[in-house]
């Protein structure tokens, strides 16, 4: 099954990234240290709505690939994951992003071991995002590649990190 889009519809990961980058201009720019509570709070719901997308996506994995490639529902779970990954995961990592690097640096100043270690785990993150950002791509093509077991062993992955960066945000541990 292949399931290929027009490149016009390949134009959105480039679209998010271009209004994160003018967003991010914006906020370095002109948001005074008075709006933290609002950038905090973007960035409290940005992060609520990639972690969701993120222990979704695997998940859909798995259904996908108990389902088949050739499976009638195999193109519904390809639309479904395409969704999910440029209508909600892609915005809302960028939306961490951005916010979280304005108050890391007018709040924090970039300064703290937890801070340090909090934004290594966000990078871990995005790291498994581009992971899973790659196997939709596979998926949509009709290749399933891993287990269903991989896939709920990955699943588990964003939990964990989440744990953790929310430990060191609210602890500060060090």
């Amino acid at each position: 099954m292949s399931a290929a889009l027009p490149a016009s519809k390949d134009r959105s990961v480039l679209f998010v990234l271009l209004a994160g980058l003018a967003l991010a201009l914006v906020l370095f720019l002109f948001a005074p240290l008075e709006a933290q509570l609002w950038i905090t709070a973007l960035h409290v719901v940005a992060v609520i709505s990639w972690m969701a997308g993120m222990l979704y996506l695997p998940r859909l994995f798995v259904y996908h690939t108990e389902a088949g490639a050739n499976a009638p529902e195999a193109r519904t779970f390809t639309v479904m994951e395409r969704r999910l990954m440029r209508g909600i995961i892609n915005p809302a990592m960028v939306l961490t992003w951005v916010a979280g690097l304005w108050l890391a640096s007018k709040v924090y100043g970039f300064q703290g071991g937890w801070l340090h270690a909090k934004i290594t785990l966000v990078v871990l993150m995005t790291g498994l995002h581009g992971y899973l950002s790659a196997s939709r791509k596979r998926f949509e093509r009709g290749e399933i590649t891993k287990s269903s077991r991989h896939w709920r062993i990955v699943n588990e992955v964003p939990a964990v990190l989440m744990v953790l960066i929310v430990i060191l945000v609210i602890v500060k541990p060090f």
